[in-house]
């Protein structure tokens, strides 16, 4: 059996709609998942589901995901822009005395906090 501490796993806020609570996903195993009242009981329930799912494919003679293979944050993305967003960027990061990469990291963060905000 893996050790289910080396999986990686995201927990998120329900919605009232979607039943209030928090839901935990893994990264490596696109169809595990579970929720619960509190963090801590979604984490539970999660570890749960995900010892089912190991347990399951072993059973079944299916290859187990090696912890951290299903697109875990590396920390580093490349992404394709138009070259007039890439020169209106860089004449901005130059303007602030910034590199490229500091002022759209700075740009990507506010505007995840800005999203934050309007859910809570």
């Amino acid at each position: 059996m893996k050790n289910l501490d080396d999986y990686p796993f995201e927990v998120r806020p329900l919605s009232e709609e979607d039943g209030g609570g928090f839901l935990i996903t893994y990264p490596d195993f696109n169809t595990c998942m579970s929720d619960g009242e509190t963090i801590e009981e979604a984490i539970a329930n999660g570890r749960e589901a995900l010892a089912g799912m190991i347990e399951s494919l072993e059973a079944w003679g299916r290859p187990i995901p090696a912890p951290n293979s299903g697109g875990a944050a590396s920390g580093k993305f490349v992404a394709r822009v138009p070259k007039s967003l890439h020169a209106a960027l860089a004449a901005r990061a130059k303007m602030e005395g910034v590199s490229l990469n500091t002022l759209v990291l700075t740009l990507m963060a506010e505007g995840i906090g800005r999203g934050h905000q309007q859910r809570v």
